[in-house]
């Protein structure tokens, strides 16, 4: 059965909303050379976990990332191949009411990425809106695993009074939680320092995935008040959060210096200091280079401390993800 096979979860992942995203990220089909070039680095440099879900890719493109995740997978031949882990989020859309609907949506995105999802995910908690449609949804995902479809379950965005619930619906059956996803970064540490997820996720033996580790590009350095700012929504986000993280960017851009590595490598790193597996996003071979840079050697405690310390001081804070629940 496939949900014997072990699911590998590296250090580090790569995350793929911008792999069919026109919206936020400015994808077009000339993209997809260098995406599969960014695959292929990262993969053969143990960066095997790739993060997508059903409902990325805009419009006319929806399901565009499960496609070319499904096609890179198969093309690539080098090491690391039977590490690849490909992890689906299935979107909990007002229409999926039943168990059948999350095992129907898994299917068609198996069927998009030509293989079976390794890690099947509850995109989101209803628990703020629709507190009743949630449990047949997590009856279809337990049920895939139940049935051998997929290596591991997990959820994501969920906070820990309703992970808890979900975490012993599961257990009643016998099926574990593998992962957590949930927004993480310097500039959206709610989820652990206000919510208190990752001792939750270590008591449940749960691994803590950090999706955004770079606050959408804010804490790369490569953008500042006077200068270019990306379009659209982003655009209007950096404008009204860079004047108020300035410290905290100072900060790192120190570190960084006496490290001899980037602004990004660094906030990274502090991911992976905090014990959990972040998934930077890269559309081209330098951005997966430069988060590659992120592995291989630790931030110190003294670093760590300074960072967390600008970090509290933050005038600004990440937008908090709507469907995040207690």
């Amino acid at each position: 059965m496939y949900a014997s096979q072990k699911l590998f979860l590296p250090t580090m992942g790569c995350g793929t909303w911008a792999w069919g995203n026109r919206l936020l990220w400015g994808y077009d089909e000339s993209m997809d050379e260098q995406l599969q070039a960014v695959f292929n680095l990262c993969a053969s440099n143990s960066v095997t976990l790739f993060d997508t879900g059903d409902s990325y890719g805009t419009g006319k493109l929806n399901g565009r990332s499960e496609l070319l995740l499904g096609r890179f997978a198969k093309e690539y031949l080098g090491a690391g191949k039977e590490n690849i882990c490909i992890a689906t989020k299935l979107a909990a859309y007002p229409w999926r009411l039943t168990r059948q609907s999350m095992v129907s949506a898994c299917k068609s995105s198996a069927k998009r990425l030509g293989r079976n999802v390794d890690l099947v995910q509850m995109h989101w908690s209803t628990a703020n809106y629709a507190p009743w449609q949630e449990g047949a949804l997590l009856d279809g995902l337990a049920a895939l695993y139940e049935q051998g479809l997929v290596k591991g379950v997990g959820l994501s965005n969920y906070g820990p009074k309703r992970l808890r619930w979900a975490y012993k619906k599961f257990s009643d059956r016998g099926v574990p939680i593998s992962t957590l996803q949930v927004q993480y970064s310097l500039l959206s540490t709610y989820p652990v320092t206000q919510l208190g997820l990752k001792e939750v996720c270590d008591e449940l033996g749960i691994k803590l995935i950090a999706y955004s580790p770079l606050a959408l590009g804010l804490l790369t350095g490569k953008y500042s008040q006077k200068g270019s700012f990306p379009k659209g929504i982003r655009g209007l986000l950096f404008r009204q959060l860079l004047p108020g993280i300035q410290p905290l960017l100072s900060c790192l851009q120190a570190i960084a210096r006496s490290r001899n590595k980037t602004l990004s490598q660094i906030a990274i790193n502090w991911c992976i200091c905090k014990g959990t597996i972040p998934i930077p996003g890269a559309k081209t071979v330098e951005q997966a280079k430069e988060n590659l840079g992120a592995l291989g050697w630790q931030l110190d405690a003294n670093e760590i401390a300074e960072l967390d310390r600008a970090a509290i001081n933050t005038g600004k804070k990440m937008v908090q993800n709507i469907f995040q629940t207690k």
